[in-house]
């Protein structure tokens, strides 16, 4: 290969790396804004890494890491960085293959979760006092005036103590409040259902970029290897 494709192939790897860096820490900043902007992630607490701001930010941070090295490695024309670039992305491109097969298979079992997490928030709202658990109160309280939902599974969940986050009317002032019949736990799946479907497409998204990067890597540290070029 002439020196002149080892330079193209060269700018086009740093090219991609770059791009690979710059997507995923946008991906870390969007796990962060849903992180702050979310108030719900208090009621779900058994299984908590299926959380998609939570992967979003974990992944999202190890993948910018991982390409920053490969932007230096390709610049530097640094042979090191390069096959440890290829390495470490070959090992994490299994990792999110791995998750995906994980969340795959308890996919089923996650709505068992949001019920049992949610029935357990519910009890503790109703035995706290003025003050307590304010974080949980207020998350809940959240969830059902923004779904417009009621309890976990009905209104009768609140056994006649149903909070004014419950009522139909905005504002709520009177006595006899009418409340949301429909309980919580469907509505707050469907919700989580379609974050996660935009969390998937975007790692789908981030797995082709990856794969790219990773493919086009060794062709390029083999070119340095070959001309003796690099370090």
């Amino acid at each position: 290969m002439t020196s002149a494709c080892v330079n193209c192939l060269k700018s086009l790897v740093t090219a991609l790396h770059f791009l690979c860096w710059l997507s995923n820490a946008f991906v870390v900043a969007f796990g962060e804004f849903m992180m702050i902007h979310s108030r719900f992630a208090s009621l779900v607490t058994t299984f908590w890494p299926i959380y998609p701001a939570n992967t979003l930010v974990v992944t999202g941070t190890i993948a910018t890491c991982v390409c920053y090295l490969g932007v230096v490695g390709g610049m530097r024309e640094s042979r090191c960085m390069l096959i440890s670039f290829y390495v470490l992305l070959s090992f994490l491109i299994s990792v999110e293959l791995a998750m995906a097969c994980v969340f795959f298979v308890y996919n089923r079992e996650i709505g068992t979760y949001f019920e049992k997490d949610l029935m357990y928030s519910l009890e503790i709202y109703k035995l706290s006092g003025p003050g307590e658990n304010q974080t949980l109160k207020d998350d809940f309280d959240a969830v059902q005036y923004l779904f417009k939902c009621c309890g976990v599974h009905g209104v009768a969940d609140w056994g006649g103590h149903v909070p004014i986050s419950c009522c139909t009317l905005d504002p709520c002032n009177i006595a006899d409040q009418p409340n949301w019949q429909e309980g919580c736990v469907g509505k707050l799946q469907d919700w989580f259902a379609r974050n996660y479907l935009s969390t998937a497409a975007g790692v789908v998204s981030m797995f082709i970029l990856q794969f790219l990067c990773m493919s086009i890597t060794l062709p390029l540290f083999c070119c340095f290897a070959v001309h003796g070029q690099g370090y």
